[in-house]
């Protein structure tokens, strides 16, 4: 069974217009939170944000298979970083917390909210201090839930490197967070 994401590309690449809105509501948090990861500035993460989701629906054309949407999403989202990134004077070393606007319900105390606050930005900091190399592998392997094999397609290395890069930048968190 197709995820929802895999629906709606598939409702798009035949040509059904009404998709793309739900298309958009279904990446826009994701994207952002990943190209807020990679920027460090939020200005920069939304113009990324918003750049990324524009080059997919201008390329949409080039989306061979489907099912793939989300690998497809998230290198043209890491192309788009490269690209501001490179542009910036001010390109941080960095990147930014996936975590960082964690998913709260409404009805939850204050006290949890504060906690959870204290939480990421523990966790933002951990991820800004390590290497993008490592870091890379963690957003797009735990907190996209890409597989190994897409991982590795998007960045372009072996499947073997993935996961021992995953291995050493999960080492490399809980370090940082247990010294945090």
């Amino acid at each position: 069974m197709d995820t929802p994401e895999v629906e709606l590309a598939r409702k798009l690449l035949a040509g059904d217009q009404t998709a793309m809105q739900p298309f958009v509501e279904s990446f826009q948090r994701k994207v952002f939170n990943y190209t807020w990861l990679m920027c460090g500035q939020r200005e920069d993460a939304e113009e990324v944000a918003q750049d990324t989701l524009l080059k997919v629906f201008e390329n949409l054309d080039q989306l061979r298979h489907p099912e793939q949407v989300k690998p497809w999403v998230f290198q043209i989202a890491r192309n788009c970083c490269l690209m501001k990134r490179r542009k910036s004077v001010f390109a941080p070393v960095a990147e930014v917390s996936v975590d960082d606007v964690a998913l709260e319900s409404h009805d939850e105390a204050a006290d949890e909210r504060v906690i959870r606050q204290e939480l990421n930005a523990d966790l933002e900091r951990a991820l800004r201090g390590i290497p993008e190399m490592y870091r890379s592998v963690v957003l797009l392997r735990d907190a996209e839930e890409l597989s190994t094999a897409e991982t590795a397609t998007l960045l372009e290395i072996s499947e073997a490197n993935v996961k021992q890069r995953l291995h050493r930048g999960r080492a490399m968190l809980r370090k940082l967070l247990v010294g945090a």
